[in-house]
């Protein structure tokens, strides 16, 4: 049996999972083998009544099998939703508790992204923990650089394919922050969902991606909860740039995404965790000019360094960090989509932690707007056969459903059902 590879597209620290999943259709072909080799037994044997058993218990054992698999990863899925969930949430709470002793955003934004450098480290010790073939440091780094070509990671490779990610890094965590300055939590990471709808559009102008109905649906839901959101405010100044903030925000994160398909296509999951830390290098290198410069033109002036307080700003840069290692590896062992479901929990727990601090009004405009965009962001989550799904699914019970009229009717009708029914099923397999 093949070994399924498992790309990933790095995100930043407020990006949606919005992972690149790369594998084989492994999980349908042992059922289609297990009914050729029943149908081939039962051949050979000239339908000999001893062959039926051993094949069912062969086919009762597989679907034991692919049971537990699946249990196993929805049940890791769980805990994947809510350490996401958590994480989310608990850096958005933190981050708004920091800037009440710590009013510098950018300053903030730089020390967080800094310690996107250890990532690398960290998947080279679980490289060594769970790889048969161990490589020295040197050896995994030349590896996963040839993500970036056949050359490896050169000067230019570094300033035309890595540089630009890394400003959107900073600037999607910049805005988000500024975001949270002006406005409360709850609005802030309701309208940041609203990133999945904007990375749909981009990727079906840019991308060529399918057209969806039901996902341009979840983009209108998504604008109309934006100006929903505007309006419960009554367009205040202090709110309406808070929400220009976390709506640029989130439209510099499905930047991120779409142009990082569209130059560096997907990665593996080392290659993932060498973006990101070049990422946070780069950050500490070329980016440390920047708060020095806003601290001595007090734009961003905090007093002395004992004034700092650092367990807030570690506890918000260690969310983050385990943020973005739940969503860019969680993969590995769960079903995205129940990453993706971690980041739209987080709005509900923001808001009863806001409502237990009342710093927020619940009006009918607001709950709606934050309903509408949680909708279109659940939306979103739809698979693009879901149509072909929800049609198999519904044959599926009504053929349940016919089963046991079928057979109170008598055994000859049963069996003339039963020859009825096969080319219909056939249909909806195919």
């Amino acid at each position: 049996m093949k070994k399924h590879s498992a790309r990933v597209a790095p995100l930043s620290a407020c990006n949606s999972p919005v992972l690149t999943l790369t594998k084989v259709k492994g999980e349908d072909r042992p059922r289609e083998n297990v009914v050729g080799s029943t149908a081939d037994g039962q051949a050979a044997n000239g339908g000999a009544p001893g062959a039926e058993p051993a094949t069912g218990r062969w086919r009762l054992r597989c679907c034991i099998k692919v049971t537990a698999v699946q249990v196993r990863k929805a049940l890791w899925g769980i805990a994947m939703v809510m350490c996401v969930c958590s994480s989310w949430a608990g850096s958005t709470q933190l981050a708004k508790l920091t800037f009440k002793q710590f009013d510098a955003p950018f300053t903030l934004t730089w020390f967080a992204t800094t310690w996107n450098c250890l990532f690398f480290p960290l998947y080279y010790i679980g490289h060594l923990c769970k790889s048969p073939e161990r490589q020295t440091p040197r050896q995994r780094f030349r590896e996963c650089c040839r993500f970036f070509g056949d050359d490896g990671l050169t000067a230019k490779v570094f300033f035309t394919k890595v540089a630009p990610f890394g400003l959107l890094w900073i600037l999607t965590n910049y805005l988000y922050l500024q975001a949270l300055r002006k406005i409360n939590t709850t609005d802030v990471s309701a309208l940041f969902c609203c990133n999945k709808a904007f990375v749909f559009l981009l990727s079906w102008i840019v991308l060529r991606d399918r057209f969806m109905g039901v996902r341009i649906v979840a983009a209108i839901f998504a604008i109309a909860g934006i100006v929903m959101m505007t309006y419960a405010d009554g367009f205040h100044s202090h709110s309406v740039m808070g929400i220009t903030f976390v709506v640029a925000s989130a439209s510099m994160s499905a930047l991120y995404k779409v142009l990082f398909k569209m130059v560096l296509g997907s990665a593996k999951f080392g290659e993932a965790a060498l973006f990101l830390t070049i990422v946070g290098g780069a950050n500490f290198v070329f980016i440390s000019f920047v708060p020095v410069i806003l601290y001595f033109t007090h734009v961003e002036y905090f007093g002395s360094l004992e004034d700092i307080p650092w367990l807030y700003l570690c506890g918000v840069a260690g969310l983050l960090f385990a943020f973005n290692i739940l969503v860019n590896f969680g993969i590995a062992i769960t079903y995205p989509t129940l990453i993706s479901l971690g980041i739209v929990l987080s709005v509900p727990v923001n808001a009863m932690v806001d409502l237990y601090t009342c710093e927020i009004h619940f009006n009918a405009v607001r709950l709606i707007a934050v309903l509408i965009i949680c909708l279109g962001f659940l939306m979103l989550l739809l698979p693009e056969d879901w149509d072909q799904c929800f049609i198999q699914l519904h044959a599926k019970l009504q053929s349940k459903r016919e089963e046991p009229a079928e057979e109170e009717a008598g055994p000859g009708s049963s069996l003339n059902w039963s020859r009825r029914a096969r080319p219909s099923m056939s249909t909806f397999t195919h």
